[in-house]
């Protein structure tokens, strides 16, 4: 695991995107396509921001998940993941090979689990494009994550934290309009990846990426299970990294 840190949210988010430039353009010469993930969230911002203008990368060979989605909101939804991603990235590339989104609103959500998971076992991911949140978690793998499943995506609950944040970034106005449950990718699958790329800014996160890079491997941190592996570099603000052992601003 490699650690890069950054003055300022938008050098962490053009470095991420370069390194993800990178990586997608390898997998394409080896073998045709690249089978890409995308998180969501404000954390992201920056990185999708640089990485839609990148001009080498052909999209066309490019195959789309996406890290989790809530059970219950349509992709009409403004919190809808679907909806981020939409906005964000998908309409601002162009054509993708094909997208692969979880449909949160599917009336049987574990019939959707396994339609999804189905799919991406036939694509194995090249880069993973992630982030950590306050509480340590990957996805929406929430504390105490569930480190032994072998299923792609799964039913997660959202813990209190967890949902608290998703107000105060601004996606609802109240924690009582944030759904409960969620489709997430699994810790496993997640460190199937081939590359991961973790973009963390912000004080906020100082905690979880404390824990995540110096704590002991445990499904408290879910976040910290990234340090086994072997092809992951993570990418911070000064913000961020604040509170690692031995690391002052300059």
């Amino acid at each position: 695991m490699e650690i890069r840190i950054f003055k300022t949210k938008s050098a962490l988010g053009a470095s991420a995107a370069e390194h993800a430039t990178h990586a997608i353009q390898s997998a394409i010469v080896d073998h045709g396509c690249a089978n890409i993930v995308l998180a969501t969230g404000t954390s992201q911002f920056d990185l999708l921001k640089h990485l839609v203008q990148s001009k080498g990368i052909d999209w066309q060979k490019v195959n789309l998940f996406h890290l989790d989605e809530y059970i219950g909101l349509g992709a009409d939804h403004p919190a809808s993941f679907r909806y981020y991603l939409t906005v964000r990235f998908v309409n601002k590339v162009g054509n993708l090979k094909n997208i692969y989104f979880i449909r949160g609103e599917a009336v049987e959500p574990e019939l959707e689990c396994k339609r999804i998971s189905r799919i991406i076992l036939e694509h194995p991911i090249d880069v993973a494009l992630i982030g950590i949140g306050e509480n340590g978690h990957i996805a929406f793998n929430d504390p105490p994550a569930d480190f032994g499943t072998e299923e792609p995506y799964i039913i997660v609950i959202l813990d209190e934290t967890c949902r608290k944040q998703q107000v105060g970034e601004g996606w609802f106005t109240s924690i009582e309009e944030v759904p409960s449950r969620a489709i997430s990718m699994s810790v496993r699958h997640v460190m199937r990846s081939k590359c991961i790329i973790v973009s963390v800014p912000d004080r906020r996160k100082a905690v979880a990426v404390r824990n995540t890079l110096e704590g002991d491997i445990t499904p408290r941190c879910p976040a910290s299970i990234l340090q086994q592996h072997p092809n992951c570099v993570i990418f911070l603000d000064e913000a961020a990294a604040s509170l690692l052992s031995g690391y002052s601003r300059k």
